[in-house]
């Protein structure tokens, strides 16, 4: 077999990264003498989503002329409204221009889109404009964090939860080595699940110096309540911990719901918690990169020093500001009602995509969660495990969804599926997915 062909079918086969079987890498090739971060090691396989792009890859190959549907990462495909793209057209020309050039701006972002973003984005909250930082994106955020926080500190999150949030602790030294299971030594799961209606029992939660909180959630598209995020902020207050609250699919949820958007709707959580956001998931900004951070002046280390200052040092250190293009499109889908309007049609779409997905998935007897506030629903296949059931699912409908291991062992069980497609392709989708799973 020729040695392209066996490097395909070894990808195939093991869903490995090209590089590990590279052909232009030989036995006894000379090395540096640098030694490899210890914490690299204890990361579990790949990260969740490229390891679910290999394996999209080696169906394509098994199946070329299949027309495969991607439920699973969280990729936005509705066009970006035509007022945030004219906005971010007419910065980019007048770049051009002498009169319209700039060059770098701050670090924290341009001052009108933190205005924006505080009065519109946190309305009667208390948030101050220079509280906010503009950032490429609540992913980047994670990762800044994480390298503020440093490797001393004890970190909780939920299970399931996005893996950004424990795999940026292990590379920065946070755990030691997970179990057969997936869990890390020196990370607290705080279990999250249909039982406990997605909320953990913070009585069996041990303390730690950081919690990470996601809602509505991702995977499993749950919304906390008033009362469970007063619970959440009581905890951290007793227990001197700082909440990284993940508020990506705010706008997700409606009106009717009555449910906290931000975690500043509690009294008490500007002293404990930081909130992070993004416009990727509302505004279709995933590829054009920008999202926010808020550090309110009340939170404090032990030693009475504000986060915040040192916040902005790591911003500063570690990135040169988000694109001024892209703030010129964030600006548009805030600054204005014609704004604000065009951005929640497109999350209509993807709230309908839910919708059906869920109806669908109850027709057929299925427990199936989320997808109301969410543009996540999260399915329950009791005894089966969940790559197994991804890799049916493919192979028998050729639709992408997501293992719900990938999110942590409290996901095993359970697959999430995303509304992020167009209508006929989820259409299209919920017909295959009766077909196989009636």
């Amino acid at each position: 077999m020729p040695r392209a062909n066996m490097i395909s079918k070894l990808l195939e086969k093991a869903a490995v990264h090209p590089l590990d079987v590279a052909p232009h890498v030989k036995t006894g090739a000379s090395r540096t003498s640098v030694l490899r971060n210890p914490n690299m090691e204890k990361l579990q396989k790949g990260y969740l989503f490229p390891e679910i792009s290999i394996k999209h890859e080696a169906h394509l190959k098994k199946y070329p002329d299949a027309k495969v549907i991607s439920l699973g990462i969280g990729d936005t495909t509705e066009p970006i409204p035509s007022v945030i793209t004219s906005a971010m057209a007419e910065y980019a020309l007048a770049l051009s221009t002498p009169e319209g050039y700039q060059g770098y701006g701050p670090e924290q972002g341009q001052m009108n889109l933190r205005k924006t973003i505080a009065e519109k984005v946190y309305p009667n909250m208390g948030i101050r404009e220079y509280e906010v930082f503009v950032s490429d994106g609540a992913q980047c955020d994670i990762a800044r964090l994480q390298m503020l926080f440093g490797s001393d500190v004890t970190i909780a999150v939920q299970d399931p939860t996005f893996p950004g949030y424990v795999d940026n602790g292990v590379i920065m030294g946070q755990s030691g080595k997970a179990d057969e299971a997936g869990k890390y030594a020196g990370i607290a799961y705080m279990r999250c699940a249909p039982e406990n209606n997605f909320f953990p029992d913070l009585s069996r939660v041990p303390r730690t110096d950081v919690i990470f909180f996601c809602s509505p959630n991702n995977p499993t598209g749950h919304v906390a309540s008033t009362a469970q995020l007063r619970e959440l902020v009581d905890f951290a207050r007793r227990n001197g911990s700082i909440i990284v609250f993940d508020s990506s699919y705010a706008w997700y949820v409606s009106e009717v719901a009555g449910k906290p958007k931000s975690i500043y709707e509690v009294p008490g959580a500007r002293e404990v918690a930081i909130e992070i956001s993004s416009f990727s998931k509302f505004a279709g900004f995933t590829g054009v990169r920008l999202g926010w951070a808020v550090v309110p002046d009340e939170l404090r280390y032990a030693d009475g020093s504000p986060v915040a200052r040192d916040f902005d040092r790591i911003v500063c250190t570690s990135f040169n500001g988000a694109s001024s293009v892209a703030q010129a499109g964030g600006l548009a889908c805030l600054s204005t009602e014609e704004g604000r309007s065009a951005v929640q049609r497109v999350v209509g779409v993807y709230k309908e995509n839910a919708q059906l997905l869920v109806e669908t998935f109850a027709s057929l007897g299925k427990e199936v969660y989320g997808g109301a506030d969410s543009p996540y629903v999260w399915v329950r296949f009791p005894g089966r495990r969940s790559w197994d059931v991804f890799a049916e699912i493919l192979e028998k409908t050729h639709v992408i969804t997501v293992p719900g291991s990938g999110f942590g062992p409290g996901g095993e069980g359970f697959i999430r599926v995303s509304a992020f497609n167009s209508r006929d392709r989820v259409v299209e989708a919920v017909a295959r997915l009766k077909k196989f799973l009636a």
